[in-house]
C-alpha cells in the first residue's frame, strides 16, 4: 500500500513540475517565433559559414532577403518586436547553435520604445553585452552593427536614436572584425525627416524601395567567400 501512495505521490509532482515548466515555457516572450526556427533547422540542417542575421521585424519582415544578396548564404533570425534583452535570452538559440563566418546586428530601436526611461546610454550598454556574449563563443566571428533607422512613426525618438548609434559606433572603432553599417543618414530627406516613399503604410516597416536602400549599403560590409 505505501509503495502505491509513494508512486502517486511521485506521478502527481511530476505532472506538476512538466506543467509549471510548460507553462514557463510558454510564458516565455517570443517562444512561438525561437521553437519555429528550430523546427526550421530540424527540417533542413542551415549551412555554415554563412551570414546569420539577428535582430528585430526590419530584419523579420525581409522574407527575401536571400534574394537581395546572391552572392551570400544568409540564415534570417530576426524575429519581430524584438529588443536587445531578447535577443540575448535567446542567443544559444539564434546565435550560438549556428557556425556563422558573420553575424549581422539590427536591435535597439524596440528598446527606446519599451518605457521612456530607456536611454541612449542603456541601448548602448544593452548591445556591449550581447557583443561580449558573441565574442565570448566566437572570438574570431565578424560582427556588423546595422544603425537604428529613422522612420516617420518614431520621429519622436530620432535623437535617441542618433545618439545610440554614435555609442555603438565608436565603441565597435575599437574592436577587430567589426562594422557599424549607417542607414541611419541614407533615410533621411534633405530636410533632415525622414523618407516617406520607403516604408509600407505603417510609416515604421520598410517597403521594397526600403530595402533596395538597405542592400547598397549593407553588401559592401558583407564577407565574401
Amino acid at each position: 500500500m505505501k509503495t502505491i501512495i509513494n508512486k502517486l505521490f511521485f506521478k502527481v509532482i511530476l505532472s506538476a513540475v512538466l506543467t509549471v515548466s510548460a507553462v514557463n515555457t510558454q510564458a516565455q516572450p517570443f517562444a512561438k517565433e525561437i521553437a519555429s526556427f528550430k523546427k526550421q533547422d530540424s527540417l533542413k540542417a542551415p549551412p555554415a559559414n554563412a551570414i546569420l542575421m539577428i535582430g528585430s521585424s526590419s530584419f523579420t519582415l525581409w522574407k527575401d532577403v536571400q534574394d537581395y544578396f546572391p552572392h551570400h548564404i544568409i540564415i534570417n533570425r530576426g524575429f519581430g518586436g524584438s529588443s536587445f534583452p531578447d535577443i540575448i535570452r535567446y542567443e544559444s538559440d539564434i546565435i550560438f547553435t549556428y557556425h556563422p563566418k558573420q553575424i549581422i546586428i539590427y536591435c535597439g530601436e524596440n528598446d527606446l520604445t519599451a518605457s521612456d526611461t530607456v536611454t541612449s546610454q542603456l541601448v548602448f550598454e544593452r548591445f556591449k553585452q550581447l557583443f561580449a556574449d558573441i565574442r565570448n563563443k566566437f572570438p574570431k566571428v565578424a560582427v556588423a552593427y546595422v544603425s537604428m533607422k529613422p522612420s516617420p512613426a518614431r520621429n519622436l525618438l530620432m535623437t535617441k536614436m542618433s545618439e545610440g548609434n554614435r555609442l555603438i559606433k565608436t565603441f565597435l572603432k575599437k574592436k577587430k572584425k567589426t562594422a557599424f553599417i549607417d542607414v541611419y543618414h541614407a533615410m533621411l530627406k534633405e530636410d533632415g525627416t525622414p523618407m516617406t516613399d520607403i516604408f509600407l503604410g505603417d510609416n515604421l516597416h520598410l517597403n521594397k524601395n526600403g530595402y533596395t536602400l538597405w542592400q547598397k549599403i549593407i553588401e559592401p560590409f558583407l564577407l565574401k567567400y
